[in-house]
Order: structure tokens, then C-alpha cells, then sequence
């Protein structure tokens, strides 16, 4: 596969993982806040892609992101928009809520973003490899064989190793299918730290994302959910040109249906995550 991967090098102290801001400015403002109280560099923040999504403020969000200068990979939603792309390319089974949803979101999406924000995305990388706690690691979106991959806990080891071989990697840092896991296998690791933009189905307003942290020079991660001003959130999501079922989950915290889910993760709609 002809993919563009960005070796930043070895990276020390706090590094601090998210994912899925899907247009929404409050969390990611949240998020900034965090990171500058813990002292942690925006060259040690990685964002798994989905940047944009459906929220109401991408180009706001778009370009406070890249004020900040985080490091990214491409998701689907960036790819889609930076080829000019008539859909999100999430792989949502054709006729189905969530593609029905994105036939509102994503043309509002692409019709609010400029110029210098599509610029941008041309500049995000398919996968980014780090060293960190003695541990090499790959950043990858839905998976290393496809950006629209739905990998959940529940999904087969054999279908995520493939993964570890290609980018050989010992951990691999995903994104794309809105729910925080880890999963162990020998000495392997597949890690998702969760989105930002959407609640995780747990019933919570609060979303999630991740810190590695390399105290003792081990390798050590830790989830954590974010507080954020949701009902602006909510608020800016009325705006009659948005799915009114996603402004919903903002606030009630589960998903407005369970399509893209396995069994396994649909029995744990609304109930609290324990990481």
C-alpha cells in the first residue's frame, strides 16, 4: 500500500492520545485546557483523525486545531473532504440512520470549511509511528488495511494482528469507532482512547481520551474522561441544518441507534465505562 507514515521519533513524559472531535469547538477547547494545565506539549498530543464530524462548528474547530498544532493522522471524514468526496466514507451500511444522518452533517461540514482548512488536511499524514516507554507504536484511524475499519474490543485478534505486522508495531493507537478499549494480547497492545465529540454510549456527557506516561521509563496508559460545556454544544447543534438525533445524544450520552456496533458493545449501551 502506497501510505504516507510519519516517523516523529521517540517521545518522553506525558503523551496524550484522542480522537473523534467531530466539529465540536467546546470539548476540543476543554481538551487544550487540559494539556496546557499538565504541562504536556501539543508535539505530545496525537489525534487518532476525525477532526470534523457532527458537531456545528467546523471550521472553528478546524482551525483552533491547527493553532494548536497537535500532531493527526487523516480519518475518513478529512480523506473524504480533502478529495472533494460527495460523502463522509464511514462505511455505514447504505440506507441505514447513520448514512442517512451523514447526508446532513457532511455537506454542512464541507460547505462551512475554507480554503486554508482544506489546505490543511492535505498536510495530515495516513499513520504516525512513535517510540515511547521502550515500546514502538503506530497510530492508525479505523485500521492499517482500511481508514473505515469499525475495530471494537470484541473484534478477533486475528483480524486486528495484521495491524501489528504491517506497521511492526507493538502498540497500535486507533480511533474512528467512538468507543474507548484497550485489549492485550502477549506482549501486544491495541489501544483506542475514545472520542472527544460524542458521548461513548454509556448514558455520560463526559467523553474520553487517554495519557501514556513513561514514569520509571515504563510504558503505562491511563483513560480519563473530559468535562466540557455540552449544552453549548447541544445548543449550537440546533441550528435546523443537523441531525436533531445527534444534538440528543450530546446530552442523554447514548447513541441514537447501534448499527455499527457488535453484539458485545451493543449490551453495554448506558452503562457506566471501566477502564
Amino acid at each position: 500500500m502506497n501510505k504516507q507514515i510519519q516517523n516523529i521519533g521517540k517521545l518522553t513524559g506525558k503523551v496524550l492520545l484522542f480522537g473523534g472531535v467531530y466539529s465540536n469547538l467546546q470539548a476540543l477547547e476543554a481538551l487544550i485546557a487540559i494539556a496546557t494545565s499538565e504541562g504536556i506539549p501539543a508535539e505530545n498530543c496525537i489525534c487518532t483523525g476525525d477532526i470534523i464530524g457532527y458537531c456545528a462548528q467546523p471550521e472553528e474547530t478546524l482551525q483552533t486545531f491547527k493553532n494548536w498544532n497537535p500532531k493527526s493522522i487523516i480519518g475518513n471524514v478529512e480523506l473524504q473532504l480533502r478529495d472533494n468526496a460527495d460523502d463522509c466514507g464511514c462505511d455505514f451500511r447504505e440506507g441505514s440512520r447513520c448514512d442517512n444522518f451523514s447526508q446532513q452533517w457532511y455537506p454542512y461540514a464541507k460547505s462551512k470549511l475554507s480554503q486554508d482548512s482544506l489546505n490543511y488536511l492535505q498536510t495530515l499524514p495516513d499513520h504516525i509511528k512513535f517510540t515511547f516507554g521502550g515500546k514502538a507504536i503506530a497510530v492508525v484511524h479505523g485500521s492499517y488495511l482500511g481508514i473505515s475499519e469499525f475495530v471494537f474490543k470484541s473484534t478477533h485478534w486475528n483480524i486486528k494482528q495484521p495491524n501489528f505486522d504491517a506497521l511492526q508495531s507493538e502498540v497500535i493507537i486507533a480511533g474512528h469507532c467512538g468507543l474507548p478499549f484497550y485489549h492485550e494480547n502477549e506482549d501486544q497492545l491495541w489501544l483506542n482512547s475514545g472520542v472527544i465529540g460524542m458521548p461513548a454510549n454509556d448514558g455520560n456527557t463526559d467523553v474520553w481520551y487517554a495519557i501514556l506516561n513513561d514514569a520509571s521509563d515504563t510504558f503505562n496508559f491511563e483513560f480519563r474522561t473530559l468535562s466540557y460545556n455540552h449544552k453549548e454544544t447541544h445548543q449550537l447543534m440546533q441550528n435546523g441544518l443537523l441531525p436533531e438525533s445527534y444534538a440528543k445524544t450530546i446530552v442523554s450520552g447514548l447513541w441514537d441507534n447501534m448499527e455499527i456496533l457488535p453484539e458485545t458493545e451493543q449490551k453495554l449501551q448506558g452503562k457506566r465505562i471501566q477502564l
